[in-house]
């Protein structure tokens, strides 16, 4: 996996679970939801990575 897609897939795993945990805790479901999107995105994009690296070896 590149460097670049690490960080991008870690840093929207990060943001995602952050806005996540901040709109429960203000109880804006709407935006929770796109959180958890955002956290699920980031770990599909690090698993399709890992996939890639997988078959490269």
């Amino acid at each position: 996996m590149s460097a670049g897609q690490r960080a991008k897939a870690k840093a929207e795993q990060v943001v995602g679970k952050t806005v996540r945990k901040a709109a429960h805790a203000m109880h804006k479901e709407t935006l929770a939801a796109k959180g958890a999107a955002l956290e699920t995105r980031g770990r599909l994009r690090g698993a399709k990575e890992r996939a890639k690296d997988t078959f490269r070896r």
